[in-house]
């Protein structure tokens, strides 16, 4: 190679440069270039008379536009030898992974370039410092027809959306494009997508009641995720019914009278029926559900069955049925997880905390103490991305990030520090840990176990709930009324109780009459017009409910545990 000064009317870019994206993102560079001049050199190879650009584009569109507002002086390039597509195409990856990001397309095309070359996945990892998962993503997207590649770069579909795509065969992408090319067509997309590919059937491996080893179907692995679904439908309910069965016969072999199957995907509610022990004739209920699912619920019966036992107990009154609860199952799951995640954020400003937390369970034991990070698994995708725009979310996985670079890992944004399965990572391995940990200072490590507690702080326990009154957690610092939770607010006595709450007892009764939907509305429209910072009971600490906590996980715990703190 040979370091040359070369006039910016003898340079051109390179069809071999990788970036096709932002290269044209070039206001960080005017200044430095303006006042220093070209400092790191372009790499360039000979083309005729000329040069063309290896690596150095963004450098070079500014030089470019300086010399436009006057003269420049030549560009420091170094000369690399002509005919070596594959080094070019190297160098110029290289220079960019280090610099300004490219987009995932332009990723893809360079991997697949350096992999039709040869290159194995890990070679191509271990070179430019990334995952090898970062590489099996980005070489998914060659099971991508080109329209659909173009159509994201044209930012009409999201990146979910995308990544999703890749698990389609190409005769599926084509029948999604024609729908997308139909203006009269519904185009699924985003959650809808991927029932929309499975036909309904997206089964995830960790349905499974029966031993893997007994499938030797087709497993279709999402690399963008954590799961694996069976492509084989029908061969999956053939094992799992059979473990379905197996299930049955352990309950009655273990002295349950009555093992009920129930009908596929018939629901089944608690405040329908009683708890009844098993020596008083208690059944068990299996219920199955379309997606793979299969609950168990033990020792009830119906309230029907249960005026009957106790009438032949000579009771006065049969056991009334659970009332039913305010708060909807999937509404308390939204609620515990912004609640948990805004708590464990606090958590990291308090390490003398958690270092006491993590010698009770070390002693006690916990729920979560296998050891493993909480799934923080959303019921609905709604859900799920309501709680990725959590303030106290956004800081969590910051402060992830500052724990990876103290223990020296490698890995993507989303990995936990602690395994969230109970097979070990690659990261995760204990002598290289422990080595690491030797080296840092007694803050870093108290930072770094700070973080470990709080990703292992379990949100269906009642650690969280004691931990959110313990450090006084304020909701309103992360979070604020969306319309995921009020599409999730179902009963009308709270709602009605909010109005009055936002608005007035006066406009309460008013409206006493509306539907649902309008008091909701009515509600939203009062927040907006006052910039009010209003939160719901719900999610003050200790918890609190409008009328009616009985069948509310969340304020049944806080009762429980409530007497023995003294907060």
């Amino acid at each position: 190679m040979d370091l040359q000064h070369i006039k910016i009317n003898d340079l051109t870019v390179s069809s071999l440069n990788v970036r096709k994206v932002g290269a044209d993102q070039i206001d960080d560079l005017l200044s430095s270039i303006k006042s220093l001049g070209v400092i790191q050199p372009l790499l360039v190879r000979a083309k005729g008379k000329k040069f063309e650009i290896i690596a150095g584009q963004r450098r070079y569109l500014a030089v470019k536009q300086l010399a436009e507002q006057g003269k420049v002086d030549p560009v420091p390039c170094i000369i690399m030898e002509d005919k070596d597509d594959v080094k070019a195409i190297e160098a110029s990856l290289a220079e960019n992974i280090a610099r300004l990001p490219m987009d995932e397309v332009d990723q893809f095309h360079a991997f697949a370039e350096l992999s039709n070359n040869g290159k194995t996945v890990e070679e191509i990892a271990d070179q430019f410092g990334v995952t090898s998962r970062m590489v099996k993503q980005r070489l998914a997207l060659s099971n991508l027809i080109t329209p659909i590649l173009d159509i994201y770069r044209a930012e009409e579909i999201s990146l979910s959306c995308l990544k999703l795509l890749t698990l389609a065969t190409e005769n599926k992408q084509n029948e999604w494009l024609a729908l997308y090319n139909n203006e009269d067509d519904y185009v699924p997309n985003e959650y809808q997508l991927k029932g929309w590919l499975f036909g309904g059937d997206e089964i995830t491996e960790e349905c499974a009641l029966f031993d893997m080893k007994l499938y030797d179907g087709h497993m279709v692995t999402d690399l963008f995720g954590e799961d694996s679904y069976f492509s084989d439908t029908k061969l999956f309910w053939k094992l799992q019914n059979t473990a379905i069965a197996k299930l049955k016969e352990n309950y009655l072999s273990d002295g349950w009278i009555s093992v009920i199957l129930c009908d596929l995907d018939d629901s089944w509610y608690e405040w329908d029926y009683s708890e009844c022990d098993k020596e008083k004739g208690g059944s068990v209920y299996i219920v199955i559900n379309s997606d793979g699912i299969v609950e168990t619920h033990e020792g009830y019966v119906t309230r029907k069955q249960m005026q009957t036992i106790s009438n032949s107990e000579n009771s006065e009154q049969a056991t009334p049925a659970p009332a039913k609860p305010e708060l909807t199952k999937v509404m308390q799951n939204y609620l515990t997880l912004h609640r948990h995640s805004a708590v464990r954020t606090e958590l990291l400003n308090n390490p003398d905390i958690a270092l006491r937390l993590s010698v009770a369970q070390t002693i006690a034991s916990s729920y979560l103490w296998d050891i493993k990070a909480d799934s923080q698994k959303a019921d609905t995708t709604a859900i799920e991305e309501s709680l990725a725009t959590n303030k106290a979310e956004v800081k969590f996985q910051e402060q992830r990030q500052v724990v990876r670079q103290l223990l020296g890992m490698e890995g993507e944004a989303d990995d936990t520090i602690v395994a969230r399965k109970n097979e070990w990572q690659k990261d995760n391995d204990f002598n290289v840990i422990f080595s690491k940990l030797l080296t840092l200072s007694n803050e870093e490590v108290t930072t770094i176990l700070a973080f470990v507690i709080a990703e292992t702080l379990s949100s269906d326990s009642d650690t969280f709930e004691i931990l959110g009154n313990l450090l006084n957690v304020d909701m309103a610092q992360s979070w604020s009324p969306d319309d995921t939770f009020f599409n999730l607010l179902k009963s009308k006595d709270a709602i009605n109780a909010i109005v009055q709450e936002v608005g007035s007892k006066q406009l309460a009764d008013s409206s006493i009459t509306n539907t649902a939907k309008e008091q909701k509305q009515t509600i939203q429209k009062l927040l907006k017009d006052s910039d009010c910072q209003w939160q719901p009971r719900y999610m003050a600490f200790p918890f609190q409910t409008y009328f009616n906590g009985e069948g509310v996980s969340a304020a049944e715990v806080w009762n429980g545990v409530k007497d023995n703190y003294k907060l």
